[in-house]
């Protein structure tokens, strides 16, 4: 489903975000990804998109080398994609509703169907009492569950999460990990950043250790890579 091999990326100015990089991660499976500030989760997740490309190394998802795709090919790439920001993008101009339909419109949806899909996604994160509010007018949580509510809606083979618990309390982030679980629960592969030790704690889910760009050890108590 993804695969690294030997990947490096090293932005203008000589900086190594990643180095040698090599994993793979299996349909239907989650995994966490850690690692310090500036460690390389960010950046190893743009790659997975297509957002960013490796200087070395290739990067596969499902058996695609996303590193080499022409421009005209990432929008469908990217239907098969869920992605939640670390800082959200969230239109505040625009309703929670016309935040969701966002990518509905962009792929192209029936509008009828898009409308269906909108409200589900809203229901499943529990905010579809929210859908007329505007983005500013939610809690922290509340923007993050609409976040992810935008990166599902399209029912996304793969759901990556930048941080999804980042500047949250310790039980808003049980919910918002317990809300991306139940996408796992449901056939989704899942790759998710995060430094949050709690989450961290939950032996099952297998754990990718990033320093300063290298794969490390998995932590103590981890499922190792």
């Amino acid at each position: 489903m993804i695969s690294f091999n030997q990947v490096n990326k090293r932005y203008p100015g000589g900086y190594q975000a990643l180095k040698n990089v090599s994993f793979n991660i299996a349909e239907g499976e989650m995994v966490f990804l850690t690692g310090h500030s500036g460690a390389g989760k960010s950046t190893l997740l743009k790659l997975v998109a297509a957002i960013e490309r490796p200087n070395s190394g290739s990067v596969l998802v499902n058996n695609q080398n996303v590193g080499v795709l022409k421009g005209r090919a990432l929008p469908y790439l990217r239907r098969n994609l869920g992605i939640i920001f670390q800082d959200h993008k969230l239109l505040f101009d625009r309703s929670v509703f016309d935040n969701v339909m966002l990518p509905l419109q962009i792929c192209g949806f029936d509008h009828r169907e898009s409308v269906k899909r909108v409200r589900a996604a809203l229901d499943k994160v529990g905010l579809l009492d929210r859908e007329k509010s505007h983005p500013i007018a939610l809690s922290g949580g509340e923007q993050q569950r609409l976040c992810i509510a935008r990166a599902i809606v399209n029912r996304p083979a793969i759901l990556l999460a930048d941080e999804p618990t980042g500047n949250l309390d310790a039980d808003y982030a049980r919910k918002i990990i317990a809300i991306l679980k139940s996408f796992h629960q449901v056939g989704a592969t899942l790759l998710i950043s995060t430094h949050d030790s709690n989450v961290l704690s939950d032996t099952g889910v297998r754990v990718l250790a990033l320093q300063h760009g290298e794969l490390q050890p998995a932590p103590t108590g981890a499922v190792p890579t």
